[in-house]
């Protein structure tokens, strides 16, 4: 939705501050929504559900598309969170239950990869339509991608079962692990460090002195650092452990956000391949700390991985809405201010990794040694 920001605050007669509210609204809708979700939908087979997930998602961007005020446009996001709310758990789940352990966190990643492709793709695709067509013809192509997204899964995945009911009650029994309620804030800091900034990247690129027929270069920069970082995430975390890989993560996001943040208070055109860089490098910090933290998480609770990706989705937008609500607030006071907030919230995360891993470390009867990779 950011590519889309500024030309749907246009149409729709608000401040493009206004307008990051629907991303806000399908974050923290997600963020409640799927467990609940997940929940309710435990026993339908798998294939199933992913297929109706995408049709329902597919409709809702559609309707999103006709949406003309932003109150209604806001409704119908949180209806298309709840399609993600069902799809996207549900999918980590699966990919996770038909590979051997030790490939668990590349198959994450696959899933995370997917995402992180849609973004590569979609943020300047949808730049691109958002200025030959419209926001709301590229929204409605959007639904239909997800339709065809559907008859895809419906081809070419096999029938699975679903699991035995679970109660919502039993679902939040989770949280009461030790290891799950450590390692589920780190999600939230880290995805509102890297998102706070993300719906504002287009106000961000123009402070930064790009011009405007670069800032697609720019977007695809960060698109394909996510991709990298996703896929490079997944098999770092094979080998050397997530504690590892997201120390590292965390780092380089806080050096990232602090750098365009520094260029953004002292701009410069001379500075175009610089701020490539840093594109792509924030790109591939913000996709790597997932397939690390969802093998965090499913190490906790192996009994409960479905429930335990359930709630790292969960916490992923959460941060988001968290980010994208503070990044409303920092951009009216400058673009520099909302990549230095970005970066601070990374430097958080990266203490809390710190402190919380030196803590579990002299914890005797660790539910799981994150310090190690898992083996073949």
């Amino acid at each position: 939705m950011s590519a889309f920001l500024p030309a749907m605050a246009d149409d729709l007669s608000v401040t493009p501050a206004m307008a990051s509210q629907s991303v806000t609204a399908f974050a923290l809708a997600y963020a409640l929504l799927a467990p609940i979700v997940t929940s309710l939908t435990a026993i339908m087979p798998r294939r199933k559900l992913l297929v109706l997930a995408l049709i329902f998602l597919g409709l809702a961007n559609i309707g999103t598309a006709l949406a003309p005020t932003l109150g209604i446009l806001i409704v119908i996001r949180i209806a298309a969170a709840a399609a993600a709310a069902a799809y996207t758990p549900s999918a980590g789940a699966v990919a996770a239950a038909i590979v051997h352990p030790h490939l668990r966190a590349r198959a994450l990643a696959v899933i995370i990869g997917g995402l992180a492709t849609a973004t590569a793709l979609g943020v300047p695709l949808g730049r691109i339509a958002s200025t030959a067509l419209n926001w709301r013809a590229s929204l409605a192509l959007v639904g239909i991608v997800s339709f065809i997204a559907a008859l895809g899964v419906l081809a070419a995945m096999p029938k699975l079962p679903g699991s035995a009911p679970v109660t919502l009650r039993r679902r939040l029994a989770v949280l009461a692990r030790p290891g799950v309620m450590i390692v589920l804030p780190l999600t939230v800091i880290g995805m509102a460090a890297c998102y706070l900034p993300y719906a504002f990247t287009v106000q961000v690129l123009d402070s930064l002195l790009v011009p405007s027929t670069s800032i697609m270069l720019m977007l695809l920069c960060y698109g394909i650092g996510a991709v990298v970082g996703s896929c490079a995430s997944g098999w770092a975390t094979d080998r050397l452990g997530p504690n590892a890989v997201l120390i590292t993560v965390y780092s380089l996001m806080a050096g990232t956000l602090g750098g365009l943040a520094r260029l953004s208070d002292v701009p410069s055109a001379s500075m175009y391949t610089g701020v490539a860089v840093l594109m792509a490098c924030w790109g591939a910090s913000s996709w790597s700390q997932t397939p690390a933290q969802q093998h965090r998480l499913i190490a906790s609770a192996p009994q409960d991985a479905a429930l335990a990706v359930a709630f790292n989705s969960s916490g992923i937008y959460l941060g988001i809405s968290i980010g994208t609500a503070i990044g409303s607030h920092a951009i009216g006071i400058g673009t520099s201010t909302v990549l230095w907030y970005g970066c601070a919230l990374a430097l958080a995360a990266l203490f809390y990794m710190l402190v919380t891993t030196a803590l579990r470390s002299t914890t005797s009867g660790s539910a799981e040694d994150t310090h190690k990779p898992m083996q073949p």
